[in-house]
């Protein structure tokens, strides 16, 4: 009679892929990711500006990312875009787990023209937002401005993040969207890293997250 050894799968072998469905009387949103894809995307908000910065989210943070959204757009894009923020806060929290092996710190400096902006984020278990863009105009296309705040709060309290953005410089407020989004995908992309040297080990003197 042979004897069979379990062997544990290590943490680092495992896929970081989630998928998140959320049905309000507002909206209905279904997000999935892959946190160690390669910058694919399936984009449907119904905002356009709105997904073409989600892409960023994707093409930069190498991750891939599914996203539909049928929002009450006949109001305006406001529970759209918090809504999905929600989401996909809540799906990077889920695909991520107990953030053992991960960098946890991730910032990014990111110019677009006239335009700079930075963005430092840590996976600290602690939901805060500090947010800092003086936008030059209150709307780009249909996309008003001022959710970007509505999406990034929505994301931080559920994927339990700490996240710095600040828009350095920038006249253009496509530019200045822009260059916040690219920030953060590569900050996101910075801190979810698996560390060689600290594989299995949670990021933290307090041994949890």
């Amino acid at each position: 009679m042979t004897d069979y050894a379990l062997t544990e799968v290590p943490s680092t072998a495992l896929p970081r892929v989630a998928e998140v469905v959320r049905n309000t009387n507002e909206t209905k949103i279904r997000v999935r990711v892959n946190l160690d894809g390669t910058g694919q995307s399936r984009l449907s908000t119904g905002i356009g500006f709105f997904d073409h910065m989600l892409d960023q989210i994707a093409r930069h943070g190498l991750i891939d990312l599914d996203i539909e959204a049928d929002g009450d757009l006949h109001i305006d894009g406001h529970h759209t875009v918090e809504d999905v923020g929600i989401t996909l806060g809540q799906a990077v929290a889920k695909a991520v787990g107990d953030k053992k092996g991960i960098y946890r710190y991730g910032h990014a400096y990111v110019p677009l023209d006239e335009a700079l902006s930075r963005v430092v984020i840590d996976f600290s278990g602690r939901p805060g937002l500090v947010m800092d863009v003086p936008f030059t105009s209150g709307m780009i296309g249909s996309f008003d401005t001022q959710l970007m705040h509505e999406f990034f709060q929505g994301f931080v309290n559920h994927a339990q993040v700490t996240l710095h953005i600040d828009n350095l410089k920038g006249h253009n407020a496509h530019h200045q969207a822009e260059t916040v989004f690219k920030a953060f995908a590569r900050a996101l992309r910075a801190a979810l890293e698996r560390d060689p040297r600290a594989a299995g080990v949670i990021p933290s003197t307090k041994g949890s997250l």
